[in-house]
């Protein structure tokens, strides 16, 4: 039976190759930072990671690490029911619900299983989720898990999120579900209105700021706490890989009673195994350096309005914004391949991302900026930038 189907893969895998579509995958022969060295060859200056305030290898995070692995050992090889939870993990959950000044918050493998594990677990066929059109695939398939209704409205678009509001009005509960961050554009959701719409019409806000927590908002705490509603959020979902260590796992932070039921009912928490002692660790010391020092948050803002300025003033289509996701718009896929293999070969190491991670005609180089680049780093990444769109004109 396999034969037709293989016969099936390589034909699609042989058309997504023609389209220019097809994403290999580089090997990167170092730890993640700054500079890197993919493959064999020299190293390169990264300007992909989503390492937005440099602490993947950072020294303070990995001797917590360390440090957990000989205390603490490797896994835990079990989920944190049974006997998967050791005082790591409550320290951690507890450090977060401070952070983001929330009740209470329940630790998940990744940001993925925990929007995976979040609508099912509380809302039924009588509720209804409004979701952004651009929220990231993680929301979208955990909202599939669930029974509840499904309304989608237009990105950032508070008509139309209002509409659908108005024709969900019989739903016993309804929640409204957004991206802080939407990592493909570096575009913010406007809080503030969606949390106006929400009181006006008797709903919960539920935001995944994965691509926010750490770096967004005066202290780091995230886009409720940019647009001035973290006491108006109910649920907050986020990763610890990205800005807060790069590893992995993730969480889901809000009301105490939400976060209470998740506990007993959420299946990706209740059969995954538990974070590892180590990344708990990290996760904590990451937590450590935000809340001693905002060096890291102005090296960042400081990255970003450098890039932005130097690439408008060269002539470089990039979307509006503050965030330090900045794509770069090229639009035709093949040539997003072509200009990243070309900055490459400079020594920048970025990507091009095509459909289906973007629309047909919208390809990009997204740029990342990290705390971890220098001025020097930036200004090299831009002179790269103008000398790749010369060769691909000449």
């Amino acid at each position: 039976m396999y034969g037709a189907m293989r016969d099936d893969l390589r034909s699609g895998l042989d058309e997504i190759r023609a389209a220019g579509l097809y994403k290999a995958e580089r090997v990167i022969g170092t730890p993640q930072n700054a500079a890197v060295r993919v493959g064999a060859g020299d190293e390169v200056l990264n300007f992909c990671a989503n390492n937005y305030l440099g602490l993947a290898d950072h020294p303070k995070l990995v001797q917590a690490a360390k440090d957990a692995l000989d205390r603490w050992g490797f896994g835990m090889a079990s989920v944190r029911f049974i006997c998967g939870t050791q005082e790591p993990h409550k320290e951690l959950e507890k450090r977060l619900s401070e952070f983001l000044g929330t009740e209470d918050t329940i630790l998940y493998s990744s940001c993925f299983d925990a929007n995976g594990g979040l609508f099912e677990t509380l809302l039924g066929a009588e509720d209804a989720i409004i979701s952004d059109e651009l929220n990231h695939a993680s929301i979208i398939d955990g909202v599939r898990l669930s029974k509840a209704r499904r309304y989608r409205y237009k990105n950032r678009d508070m008509d139309d999120l209002e509409r659908q509001l108005k024709d969900s009005a019989d739903a016993r509960y309804r929640l409204i579900a957004t991206d802080g961050v939407f990592s493909m554009d570096g575009y913010l959701a406007q809080l503030d209105e969606i949390c106006d719409l929400a009181d006006r019409y008797d709903a919960l806000v539920m935001v995944d700021d994965s691509h926010a927590v750490g770096f967004t908002g005066p202290t780091g705490r995230g886009t409720p706490e940019l647009f001035g509603v973290q006491d108006r959020v109910d649920i907050v979902t986020g990763t610890l890989g990205k800005a807060l260590g790069g590893a992995s796992g993730g969480y889901t932070s809000g009301r105490a009673e939400i976060v209470e039921m998740l506990r007993q009912r959420s299946r990706p928490y209740l059969f995954s195994n538990s974070l590892a002692p180590s990344i708990t660790a990290a996760a904590i010391a990451a937590l450590d350096l935000l809340s001693s020092s905002g060096e890291l948050l102005e090296r960042l803002r400081a990255n970003t309005a450098l890039f932005r300025s130097r690439m408008t003033e060269a002539g470089f289509d990039l979307l509006p914004g503050e965030h330090p996701i900045i794509p770069v718009m090229i639009g035709d896929a093949a040539e997003a391949s072509r200009m990243a293999d070309l900055l490459l070969e400079q020594g920048i190491y970025v990507i091009g991302f095509s459909y289906p991670v973007v629309p047909h005609g919208k390809a990009r180089i997204r740029t990342q900026m990290s705390a971890a680049h220098s001025t020097d780093d930036v200004n090299r990444a831009v002179d790269a930038f103008i000398a790749a769109r010369e060769a691909m004109r000449g």
